[in-house]
């Protein structure tokens, strides 16, 4: 089983950063593959990023390619998204998420979910 708080939201102006983090229970996350979704009301779950078990391999949205950064700390149990150029269209409720494997853009998919964080970038 694993367990995952997020932790980082809050409010911040056009422009602007922040950093999520996501710590992870259990003894075996640095096998986990990691990633964050975000989600507006009354829309699916979108994808944002994700990272392997290693952190050798990244994997982002288009949308957020060249302005987020995912990375991880196994020694920590945690992994981060690093937020720059923050625009009011980011604005959501972000999940972080693990699974065995990486396991693509498809919410559906991934196992474990974190209770999320709201992000919210004012204009």
């Amino acid at each position: 089983q694993v367990q995952l708080v997020e932790s980082g939201g809050g409010l911040v102006q056009a422009g602007g950063s922040l950093r999520l983090s996501c710590a992870a229970s259990g003894r075996t996350f640095s096998s986990w593959s990691m990633g964050w979704f975000r989600q507006a009301p009354g829309k699916e779950r979108e994808f944002v990023a994700a990272i392997n078990w290693s952190g050798g391999r990244t994997y982002y949205a288009d949308s957020v390619k060249g302005r987020f950064t995912i990375s991880r700390d196994n020694a920590k149990n945690t992994v981060y998204l690093q937020m720059n150029g923050l625009k009011p269209e980011d604005t959501d409720v972000y999940y972080c998420v693990a699974d065995v494997g990486y396991r693509g853009s498809y919410y559906q998919f991934w196992s474990y979910w974190g209770q999320g964080t709201q992000v919210t970038v004012s204009s």
